[in-house]
């Protein structure tokens, strides 16, 4: 084999061992991704069913039901609601009325299990997306009970 064909062949396979390392990383990042939906975006039927996400707001008030490791409750952003099931132990800082951020799946019936169930960790902080969700939908019920003609 001439030189020049060598260096050809030696150029070739480094081109598609590069291309192949390319769709390793391209393929670890996308099974790693993560999205994150609000209740309101989740009963829209904006989530996907059958693949890992996150979905975040508020833990609503008498909605926590503990049976042992089993744990229920529901998510909400005041303007709609997403029933978690959880097994495991709860944050320290899980409370009802507090906000909450849940990793897990959503099921054909549109119940949400989760496998991770973050507490925020302070009293100021919520994630953006959850934090302008949240502003959108008092906003939006704050429009609807405050009707022209009242």
């Amino acid at each position: 084999m001439k030189p020049r064909h060598q260096r050809f062949l030696f150029i070739t396979l480094g081109v598609a061992a590069l291309a192949i390392a390319g769709m390793f990383v391209l393929n670890a990042f996308q099974s790693n991704l993560v999205f994150f939906f609000t209740p309101t975006q989740v009963s829209q039927g904006e989530a996907p069913k059958g693949r890992a996400f996150r979905v975040g707001g508020m833990v609503k008030e008498g909605s926590l039901k503990k049976d042992g490791e089993n744990v229920q409750f529901v998510v909400t952003d005041y303007a709609h609601d997403v029933p978690v099931r959880f097994k495991g132990l709860l944050p320290d800082l899980f409370k009802e009325g507090k906000g909450v951020v849940a990793q897990g799946k959503l099921s054909d019936d549109n119940q949400f299990t989760a496998a991770e169930v973050l507490a925020k960790h302070d009293e100021n902080y919520m994630p953006p997306e959850a934090k302008h969700a949240m502003d959108k939908a008092e906003a939006a019920k704050a429009a609807q009970s405050v009707k022209p003609g009242n």
